[in-house]
């Protein structure tokens, strides 16, 4: 008789051990979407250095506004001759906020250069869609291509949009130079790493 007490004892302990190790499971906080690392960017001259991830959205002229800080949160990237990049995850509400976001980026990627020629009247430029790139919900790669020819400099940008469900990711790239010497392809295999590594 006392036996059998000690092993009721012993199930009800363990059946509330396993519900509450349920409940914990069920009330955890979700893993936030992975970001880059140094080695995973496009081949550079001098190695990547990481920076920390950041609440907010990264400081860039083309996506300004567009992705909500709340929500958001970002990587710089630098290494040590002019080259630099960003990462910002945005995790959405539902798949259809994560959807018309990415839309918002890429619209506002594709009208950047003309944003960029009315604040610089003597800039000059060409960009371009790239393709799409197959990857989860898929991905957009972007380049602008510009040059002042009163202060002699040249800029390459390279820019991507991609999603995973609910994150959005938005990659820039940049560096002194023009778009023969961008690593297109490594960037195009950086934005798949991205994208597939999200979640």
């Amino acid at each position: 008789m006392t036996t059998n007490r000690f092993r009721a004892a012993a199930l009800t302990a363990a059946a509330a051990a396993m519900t509450v190790a349920t409940i914990t499971a069920a009330t955890a906080a979700p893993v936030p979407p992975a970001f880059l690392s140094a080695s995973q960017l496009p081949a550079a001259s001098t190695p990547w250095i990481a920076g920390p991830v950041q609440s907010g959205a990264a400081d860039d002229f083309c996506v300004e506004g567009v992705a909500p800080d709340t929500n958001s949160r970002h990587r710089e990237f630098r290494t040590d001759l002019d080259t630099g990049a960003r990462q910002t995850i945005t995790v959405a509400a539902s798949e259809t906020k994560a959807k018309a976001l990415a839309a918002k980026l890429r619209t506002a990627i594709e009208g950047c250069l003309d944003r960029l020629q009315a604040e610089y009247p003597t800039l000059e430029g060409e960009a371009f869609h790239h393709g799409r790139i197959n990857v989860e919900e898929g991905a957009d790669l972007y380049s602008i291509d510009t040059a002042d020819p009163e202060v002699g400099s040249t800029d390459i940008a390279l820019y991507a949009v991609g999603r995973d469900g609910r994150a959005v990711t938005v990659i820039g790239w940049s560096q002194l130079g023009d778009l023969d010497g961008a690593p297109l392809n490594g960037f195009r295999t950086t934005t798949r790493t991205a994208v597939a590594k999200l979640y």
